[in-house]
């Protein structure tokens, strides 16, 4: 008789996906409607369609509060997630902020009674990561950044809406001025607007400080005016105006927010001297001093960061939060940022590496940082131009904004102000480095690394 096969207890194990969150509800919404899915178990009917109304998310709540559900997932669709988000916080709910990417459909799930059944699926196992949300105080100062940012991007139409304008009456003042709405600029528009038209009452205006001589602007300013490009001008410097009215307000309910958050220190903080660091003031400045509000949130001053200004610091602030104990470690927080190498591996070999597309704030603020330092005479200037001339612009930004990011991950974390060092430090440093891997090098090929004599 032949015996059965003998069957080892490692391949008679199946693998069984583990429950991670027994009481997940998912929810997929769009403009007008949301599905919601529980558990079979919780309800006679329990996939339910609600509407997008405020009372129709009060009652998708309290459905969910009676199925016994205590974590939720939906996924980031526009902006429709952030009331459902809000009512269900205040709730009590545990909500997960899916990436949608991370929660693509297998084949076949494409309507949305499905959509919320494979969300609470994948939820229930733990195989969705929840998106980085900082507490409710610093998203009210980060909803205030981000509709100035916008505030500014529109404005910026208008100033190239001025620049037509100009260009249409061949007044030739965007090249003489390197910034139409600084003083000369705008007091020379005005004067237009008007109905000046001497070239040389207009290039009068100019500021003292103007390095093209009152000859190049009398040339410049020598124009074919007409009515329908007065007008247009006239209209554009009244767009520009408004925003600018806007951003101030919207600067004025920002030192508002800085001043009610709570900072996250308790020591007695010396007093910020202004001249460690110089020439940092950017046109699109805040109103309010930005630095020192920053400086008593957090105890350490986050713009002596070179690259960092008033701007883009509270940007980074906004976005991540005080509490870096959400991230392991500084590669962790880095992956975030989305500057992780993503590789592509086929048959063993590595295809691609690269960094994927991300629209993370907080690291485009750290890759404008990268570019403010590139041609200082800092450490990160010296290594971004050290990385431009290995591995071209782009590498360059993203090696050194990584760079920055780290830093500030350790200043945040360990409460440890910012030390620089000169790119001369840094390029002995480099020096000292490259001789010993030489040595190190030459040790192995049976070699001993002798400096020349003079």
């Amino acid at each position: 008789m032949g015996c059965a096969p003998k069957v080892s207890t490692q391949a008679a194990e199946v693998d069984v996906l583990t429950v991670i969150h027994p009481n997940a509800a998912g929810i997929d919404m769009g403009m007008d409607d949301m599905w919601v899915s529980v558990r079979a178990d919780r309800d006679a009917e329990p996939v339910r369609r609600f509407g997008m109304n405020t009372p129709d998310l009060m009652a998708a709540a309290d459905w969910l509060a009676g199925c016994g559900v205590e974590t939720v997932a939906l996924e980031s669709t526009g902006v429709y997630w952030i009331a459902l988000y809000e009512v269900l916080e205040a709730r009590g709910f545990q909500v997960y902020l899916v990436n949608a990417r991370h929660a693509k459909n297998l084949p076949g799930r494409k309507k949305d009674e499905t959509d919320c059944q494979w969300l609470r699926r994948l939820h229930a196992f733990g195989l969705l990561n929840n998106s980085l949300r900082p507490e409710a105080e610093m998203c009210a100062v980060r909803a205030y950044l981000r509709h100035r940012a916008d505030l500014i991007e529109h404005r910026a139409a208008h100033i190239q809406h001025m620049q037509k304008a100009l260009h249409q009456m061949n007044v030739r003042l965007s090249p003489t001025v390197k910034d139409i709405t600084g003083v000369t600029g705008m007091a020379i528009i005005r004067a237009i607007l008007a109905g000046e038209r001497d070239p040389v009452q207009l290039a009068r205006l100019r500021d003292a400080r103007c390095a093209q001589p009152e000859a190049e602007f009398v040339k410049a300013l020598t124009g074919h005016y007409r009515e329908e490009h007065v007008f247009a001008l006239k209209q554009a410097v009244a767009l520009y105006a408004a925003y600018t009215q806007q951003i101030v307000e919207c600067d004025q309910e920002l030192e508002r927010q800085f001043s009610a958050l709570k900072p996250v220190h308790d020591d007695d903080l010396p007093p910020l001297d202004p001249s460690d660091k110089r020439n940092t003031h950017s046109k699109n400045a805040p109103a309010y001093d930005g630095r020192s509000w920053l400086y008593q949130l957090l105890g350490i001053d986050l713009v002596a960061v070179n690259g960092l200004n008033e701007v883009t610091a509270p940007i980074i602030i906004s976005e991540i939060g005080t509490d870096m104990r959400r991230w392991p470690d500084e590669k962790h927080f880095c992956s975030w940022l989305g500057w992780a190498p993503h590789n592509d591996m086929s048959g063993g070999k590595l295809v691609r590496s690269r960094t994927l597309k991300t629209h993370n704030r907080a690291g485009q603020a750290f890759r404008l940082a990268a570019q403010a330092v590139s041609k200082t005479e800092t450490a990160y200037g010296a290594f971004f131009r050290r990385m431009r001339a290995m591995h071209g612009p782009k590498k360059a930004i993203v090696a050194t904004a990584h760079k920055i990011a780290r830093a500030v991950y350790f200043m945040l974390r360990d409460h440890k102000p910012f030390h620089d060092i000169s790119a001369q430090a840094y390029h002995h440093r480099e020096r000292e480095r490259e001789i010993t891997r030489l040595k190190t090098r030459a040790a192995k090929l049976g070699f001993t690394l002798a400096q020349a004599s003079a």
